[in-house]
């Protein structure tokens, strides 16, 4: 009779796990939140969104100190974009341009591809207003190291290439009665670590030992051609 119950016990046991399963795994990628920092111009007054020009590359540094980010005007209102994924199938929804205009979006300037970025040296990725030769889009940031190309009004979406996920937003806060501007986080697929195992050495050299310094109070934004000293055309 006690065998009897103790199998009826395993079968009960082994039928509740199968129904069960295993753990549920977050099916969407949540925004991750940063210190907040205050975006500055190159003189340390606070930028205002209605001073950001028109489809330019504009760069700054954050969530850390070795880690550069794009800021674009794209001239026009950036929706929402949904059914975005990362490369490992978390979904998540991109919540659109901030600013008077909702025309103002930040993204990783970390390729999603080969992550390459921004050096002090050379860029090789940068956001392209027209097409060319070998970018038959306009208004995408483009990488020429493989051509991956990203729909900045899109929440960075892949268009073309090889990159496996969208660039990493960069969540944005307008201040309305100051029209000031305010990184507070990431969403979508960040690649900080890959990015940091991968360029140690020069980030060290770069940036020494603050590469990995969390960035707080404000970031300073500039004009890529201040930032580095050649940009590679494609």
């Amino acid at each position: 009779m006690r065998r009897m119950e103790r199998r009826a016990f395993i079968k009960f046991c082994a039928a509740s796990a199968a129904a069960t399963g295993p753990p549920a795994v977050a099916a969407d990628a949540r925004p991750r939140y940063y210190q907040k920092a205050r975006l500055v111009d190159e003189n340390g007054a606070a930028l205002r969104a209605g001073s950001v020009p028109p489809e330019r590359n504009l760069i700054f540094l954050y969530p850390y100190a070795s880690t550069p980010c794009f800021l674009l005007n794209l001239g026009r209102p950036a929706k929402p974009a949904a059914h975005l994924k990362t490369v490992d199938e978390r979904s998540y929804e991109w919540t659109g341009g901030v600013g008077p205009r909702h025309s103002l979006v930040a993204y990783s300037a970390i390729c999603a591809h080969k992550l390459t970025y921004p050096t002090r040296e050379i860029s090789f990725i940068s956001y392209r207003a027209d097409k060319s030769p070998h970018n038959r889009f306009a208004a995408v940031i483009h990488c020429c190291s493989e051509h991956s190309q990203y729909d900045p009004a899109e929440g960075a979406r892949v268009l073309a290439g090889p990159a496996p996920q969208p660039l990493a937003a960069i969540l944005l806060e307008h201040d309305p009665a100051s029209d000031e501007l305010y990184a507070i986080g990431t969403l979508g697929g960040e690649l900080f670590n890959e990015f940091f195992a991968k360029y140690e050495f020069r980030l060290t050299t770069e940036h020494g030992d603050k590469a990995h310094a969390a960035v707080a109070g404000s970031c300073v934004v500039q004009e890529l051609e201040h930032y580095c000293r050649q940009q590679v055309k494609c």
